[in-house]
């Protein structure tokens, strides 16, 4: 008996595959997220004790806290986590990566020097290069436009819920069983999660080994909109990693707040993100579903909640305290707006054959802003003497990505790719 064609519009599943293991699959992805965003910033929420025990002066442990981001951006520009993720079975490639920077993560807490410590963040940094170039490719062949808002907003709500529940278990557990415990701990969870993953990955044969024709990475190169997605991608980070490095010490030094107030208030700016990614990309997904253009849809999204997100500004300007969190409080939840559909947009210009490599690319770029945000908001604070230009270049970037989605990306439809 011939088997049935796929009707035009239905997801990218194999027949084996139903639709409740796929959104299992989405919900481990959800988890990896999450434990991305731990395993790389326990660093920062353990640094004065690492400080103290391996006897680190202010300058080492800056090239320690830098040490991730090296490995993880140019393994991602220089191709080769998109060249992986593309070029043999995705899941696989996932649970290796996921594997590798667990290994890294847990033996973080059973070195003793500043030099293996700088090489297994080196590490970390090229086992997590893999993680959104997979990401990329799994739901561009697993789920539909119509499902990849809320998709994509449920990945990015772990990433974003990752760093408030890292410095609340951090700040919990590491006076009591000291750093070295937390890192192992950390990592025994990702290995733990490897683990599920290979036994509940998708089965989709579009998810295999094969040879990728319909796109070369010169051809990949030549697309414009790929280098205004980075380029918003580079903005927004710079926004993203400005909160994450520089909003609690702000809460600390500029508005007095106690360890814990702080804890709290930089927690519920993170989770305010996550919480309205995924609201947003369900919204965002019923609105194609009613016959929305993705085109219309995701740059009202994007342009929306970054140019709103500009309203950080005011936090450093205002000086009742209760007035200025209930404005950070709206700067994230407009931020949230964009991030369910940052990575909607990019999957949907690549197509299915190079949605990796486009992934690793862009995120290879937009990731350098992980060491221009702490480096420059340092600095300019330091000759300044206050947080307002800090707060003010963070908010025009945010601005200059919003004007990258809108104006600089065109039609968001799959690209022709020269042969």
């Amino acid at each position: 008996m011939p088997g049935r064609r796929r009707a035009a519009g239905k997801p990218l599943v194999a027949p084996e595959t139903t639709t409740w293991q796929m959104w299992r699959a989405l919900a481990l992805l959800v988890v990896s997220g999450l434990l991305n965003y731990i395993d790389r910033s326990n660093i920062s929420i353990g640094a004065t004790n690492i400080q103290h025990d391996l006897h680190l002066s202010n300058y080492q442990l800056g090239v320690l806290l830098s040490a991730f981001f090296w490995t993880y951006a140019l393994s991602q520009l220089f191709y080769l986590a998109g060249w992986l993720v593309d070029r043999f079975n995705v899941c696989w490639v996932l649970a290796g990566g996921v594997a590798l920077w667990s290994f890294a993560t847990g033996a973080c807490g059973l070195v003793g020097s500043l030099g293996v410590l700088f090489a297994l963040r080196l590490l970390l940094g090229a086992g997590e290069s893999i993680v959104y170039p997979s990401y990329s490719r799994i739901l561009v062949n697993c789920f539909e436009e119509r499902h990849r808002g809320f998709s994509n907003a449920a990945i990015d709500a772990g990433t974003k819920t990752g760093p408030a529940i890292g410095a609340l278990l951090g700040g919990l557990l590491i006076p009591l069983v000291g750093w070295r415990v937390f890192f192992v701990v950390l990592g025994v969870a990702g290995v733990a999660w490897a683990i599920l993953w290979i036994l509940w990955m998708p089965k989709s044969h579009r998810l295999s080994a094969g040879k990728r024709e319909e796109s070369s990475f010169r051809g990949i190169l030549k697309q414009p909109a790929l280098w205004w997605t980075a380029l918003g991608l580079f903005c927004s980070n710079y926004f993203w990693y400005f909160l994450i490095t520089w909003l609690p010490p702000y809460l600390e030094q500029a508005r007095g707040f106690t360890k814990a107030k702080m804890a709290v208030f930089s927690a519920l700016a993170y989770l305010a993100i996550a919480i309205s990614s995924v609201s947003s990309g369900w919204l965002s997904d019923r609105w194609i579903a009613r016959g929305g253009s993705p085109t219309l849809v995701r740059k009202t999204f994007a342009g929306c909640g970054l140019g709103l997100s500009t309203v950080l500004i005011a936090v450093q300007r205002i000086d009742n305290a209760n007035s200025a969190m209930a404005i950070l409080l709206f700067a994230c939840v407009a931020f949230g707006m964009y991030t369910s559909n940052t990575f909607a947009i990019s999957q949907t210009l690549a197509g299915s054959a190079a949605a990796g490599r486009w992934t690793g690319i862009q995120n290879g770029i937009g990731n350098l802003a992980g060491v221009a945000a702490p480096w420059f908001t340092g600095y300019i604070t330091q000759r300044s003497g206050t947080y307002f230009l800090a707060f003010l270049v963070a908010a025009t970037a945010a601005l200059i990505s919003g004007a990258a989605y809108v104006f600089g990306v065109g039609r968001i439809a799959p690209v022709k790719f020269d042969r």
